[in-house]
This record gives structure tokens, sequence and C-alpha cells, in this order.
């Protein structure tokens, strides 16, 4: 991910300050001091936490904290909708004006990589897809769809993992809709504003021992709070089971002890592991696509540490 700044000679570009890295790493205490002592607006980043469905599932900011500063698109859309890369970054960048007109520090904060680069570096221009030729791929076994993809784009069967059902059939999908391999269109980005403000990143990369005691606590908590209300809530409404909400970590595990498929420690156990390697998949990312001159922070974060790493935020957003 890489993110330039465009100097106007006649404007400085506007501040964007950006709290990224994996679940449970202190994003949101971080982000909450920072508006605190910033007067800022958190503007959330996390593709889960969009949904009103889910405040304990999703770890959203309680009420509490939401009174404590200004929070921008969390919970604001119904789970029944599948919220894409594309709309969050159109919803980000009004917010990050409205921020901006109000004289206010946008902050940034999620782990949903996609998103991020999305907003920052564009979207790529691909046209619409004939539907019956997405569902003629959709319908297609991974193996099946990969190996039309080394026959039809080579490249991105390559560079695919085999086992991605989801980008393989995009790949697929687009090639055969446009003509045109998906890594062109994808050279072709258009809509992004890394270019056009002064980014304020931090990373948080904390011990990973520390980070996976931290989704263990956390996701057992949710089953001894209104976890399993928000779960069996969503259960009720008989959504696609293939939508965002459906599929948000943690979802699939409490929807199975309800269901009686699974055992309360079972699920608990099968949770975990799958925060776990959330959480590894999104340190992996955020470890390797950023830009080397984002600040990167490796240690445990206590009240301390969130203290003095969102004065330094501060002074460096606010002083320009």
């Amino acid at each position: 991910m890489s993110v330039a700044v465009n100097m106007e000679p006649s404007k400085k570009p506007e501040t964007v300050a950006l709290i990224a890295g994996p679940t449970a790493s202190g994003k949101s205490a971080l982000a909450l001091r920072l508006a605190e002592m910033s007067g800022g607006i958190i503007i959330n980043a996390d593709a889960s936490q969009v949904y009103k469905d889910l405040r304990i599932v999703s770890a959203r900011p309680s009420t509490e904290e939401e009174s404590r500063a200004p929070h921008r698109l969390f919970g604001h859309l119904d789970g029944a909708t599948a919220c894409s890369a594309a709309q969050w970054a159109a919803e980000a960048k009004a917010e990050i004006a409205a921020a901006h007109a109000q004289a206010r520090l946008p902050i940034l904060v999620g782990g949903t990589g996609m998103y991020l680069r999305t907003l920052l570096e564009g979207i790529a221009p691909v046209p619409e897809i004939d539907p019956a030729i997405r569902a003629a791929v959709r319908a297609l076994p991974v193996a099946e769809a990969r190996a039309y993809l080394l026959a039809e784009d080579p490249e991105a069967a390559a560079r695919l993992d085999a086992n991605d059902s989801t980008r393989i059939a995009r790949a697929l999908e687009v090639v055969r809709s446009t003509g045109r391999p998906i890594r062109d269109w994808q050279a072709d980005l258009v809509g992004g504003i890394g270019q056009h403000i002064r980014l304020v990143p931090v990373t948080l990369l904390p011990p990973r021992a520390w980070l996976y005691e931290r989704c263990d606590r956390r996701f057992a908590a949710m089953l001894d709070a209104d976890g399993l209300a928000e779960v069996e809530a969503l259960m009720a409404r008989n959504l696609d089971p293939d939508l965002p909400v459906m599929r948000a970590i943690g979802v699939p595990d409490i929807a199975a002890f309800l269901s009686g498929a699974l055992s309360r420690d079972a699920a608990i156990e099968q949770g975990q592991t799958a925060t776990r390697q959330y959480a590894k998949r999104q340190f992996t990312w955020f470890r390797n696509q950023p830009p080397p001159e984002w600040l990167r922070i490796e240690d445990k974060l206590d009240n301390v540490k969130i203290d003095e790493l969102a004065i330094i935020l501060r002074d460096t957003a606010l002083t320009y």
C-alpha cells in the first residue's frame, strides 16, 4: 500500500489520522484517547463494525465510549445489506470531508485492509459483470474455477491462493466478462484520497502471545454478555448465510451453539481459534502491506502507553 502526498502550492493538504492493526490490538482505546485529546472525530474502518446488528460480537465501542467522542460509520447499516469496500470508501470520504469542514481531525480506526487500501489508493474501474457469467462462475467448485483461471488468466491463477474461492471467482468473472485480466484493471485505480491528504498513520503490531490472549478472553466474554442475543436475533431473521454479517468472525460459532450443533465449550474453542486466525492474517497484512515509513508500535498497550502514543499522534497531526 503506497500513499503519496500531493503538495499543491496554494493549499496544504488536510490531515487525516489513521490507527490500524489486527483485532484486539488496542485500536479503539487509542482512537478514543486521541479524539478526546484533539477534539477529533472517529471514523470506523472495520468491515464488521458497520453493522448495527453486531455491537458485542464485532467488539464495537460501547455506548459509553461513543458518548465521549463523535463516532461515525459504526453500526449504521442493517445486516441485510452487504457493504462493499467501495461503498465504505465513499462514505468515509464524506465523513472525512465533514470533519475537515468543522476544523476537526478525522481519525480512521480499523483493521480491514481492503477498506483502507480502497480509500487511500482507489478502486479498479471494472465494468459491471454480466449476471449470467457471475452466476455460472460462482456455481463452480473452487478447484474447477481455478483450472479455468489457469487457462484464461494464468497470472492471476499463479498469484492467488488455490483455496481462495472468492478471489479466484472474481478474477475468472472479470476476464470472462471484460476480456481483460483483473491485474490490468487493478493497474488503473481511481478515486483514492492518498495523494490529496496528509496522513498521520500508526500500525499496532503487539506481541502475538499478548494479542492472542486478548482475542481468547474477548470471545469467551461474548458468550457471557449479549453476544448470544445478537446472534439469536440474526438467526431469527433468516438472512442469506453468505451475507457478511452472517460470516463475521464469531457469528457462525455462536450460531452453531445456539442451534445445538456445538457445545458451549466447543463453540468457545472454535470461535477463539477463528479469531486468532483472523488476527494472524491481519497482523501479516499490516506488517507487510503499509509503507515502511508508517509508524509501527510493537509494544503491549496499557493506559500509560495509550496516553503517550495519543499525545504523539495529536502533536504530529495538529502541528503542521
